[in-house]
Formats: C-alpha cells, structure tokens, sequence
C-alpha cells in the first residue's frame, strides 16, 4: 500500500528570501588624515585609504584628503622614500601636495584622524568643540597597543630607524589601519537596505486518505 507522501505529488511553494545589503549614505563622507608636516605618514595613509575606498567602489561617496599641523613643507611632493615604498605596494602618493590643517577643516570632514599623539593634541587645542568629537588617532581603530604611528622622518625617532626600513613600519600599520577603519565606517555610516526576494521550495501535497 502506497503513502500518502508517495501518493502525493509535489507542488512548489513561493518563499520570501530576505536579503540585506550596503547602502551609500545620503551625504558624501570626508575624511582627513593628519601628521606633523603632510609630507610621510599622511600622504601615506591618504594613498593606502583612498585605494581601498575605491576597491568597494565608493570613490564618489568617500573623499579622502591629508594635511599637517606645520608649515613646514606647504607646497611639497611627499618624501621620495615615502612615494617609493607605497608604490612597490601598489599605493601612488606622487600627485599629493603638503599642506597645513586649516580652520575650515574642522567644519568640512567628517573624520580628522591623527598619526599620533601630539598631532591630535594640537588640532584639539584649535579645533571648536562642537567639532572636537571628529578627531581621533587612525591607530585608534585597530586592536594594537601601539596608538601612534611613528615619525619615519628623522633618524632615531620613535620606533623607525631613519632609513626605508621605518617607511614599510609606516606602511604595515597604515594599511592594518586603514582596513579597520573602512570596516567601521561602512559599519556606522552605511544604512543596510533590506530586500525581499521570492524564491521556490517544493512542499509535498497529498492525495487520497489515510493509509491503511
């Protein structure tokens, strides 16, 4: 005697499928990447962050800029050993120019990210409060102890040796930083956009009584 199951015949039933993906923001998002003379660590981490925006195709949604707290080097390529690092990694600095925070950068970006300690200090002695709360250290968004990146400049500063050695620290925890922080920004400030779509699931559909 058959079952009712191999009685039956199959019939498809319509299922939704919810599914969620990224949504740009409304508004483009503007961040600035902050050092001393906008010449190493800045340019550095405004060249590593603006390529990974546009591998998640936001280039038009996020702007990148950089500048520094001096007037040292306004007007200024970025250090060659600084270009020539970044670009074995496939990173191009060649077409930033120095230039110095201004008051209107407060205003402008949304996030101010610092290389190091005494850069966020004294944007934070300038910048309004009302402003304050955009400044943060770009290390700030990694689950490293280390929260400057150090200053590949001069010889014996910091963590760097002075030689390129220092550049490709720059590089290690600029590239490790700048990951963590788009992986934040997409997850603050872009709205997940729930879609619903229909999809087919057989469920079987019996015939005839009980067996017997």
């Amino acid at each position: 005697m058959e079952s009712n199951l191999e009685q039956g015949k199959v019939k498809g039933k319509v299922t939704a499928k919810v599914e969620a993906k990224v949504k740009a923001p409304a508004r483009t998002l503007k961040v600035l990447m902050v050092c001393l003379g906008n010449i190493c660590r800045s340019p550095t981490a405004h060249g590593v962050f603006e390529r990974l925006v546009a591998g998640k195709g936001l280039r038009d949604t996020v702007l990148i800029d950089s500048a520094g707290t001096a007037n040292y080097h306004v007007g200024k390529s970025p250090d060659p050993r600084s270009i020539a690092g970044a670009s074995l990694r496939g990173f191009d600095l060649s077409g930033q120019v120095a230039r110095q925070v201004s008051s209107h950068d407060y205003e402008q970006f949304d996030y101010i990210l610092a290389m190091d300690a005494e850069n966020l200090v004294a944007m934070q002695s300038k910048c309004p409060p009302e402003h304050r709360h955009k400044l943060r250290l770009l290390l700030s968004f990694t689950n490293s102890r280390r929260l400057s990146v150090p200053d590949p400049y001069y010889s014996a500063q910091g963590d760097c040796d002075g030689d390129e050695d220092g550049f490709e620290l720059v590089l290690d925890l600029v590239e490790q930083a700048c990951q963590h922080f788009l992986d934040y920004l997409i997850a603050h400030e872009f709205p997940l956009e729930f879609t619903s779509n229909p999809s087919h699931s057989p469920t079987p559909s019996f015939k005839g009584g009980a067996a017997k």
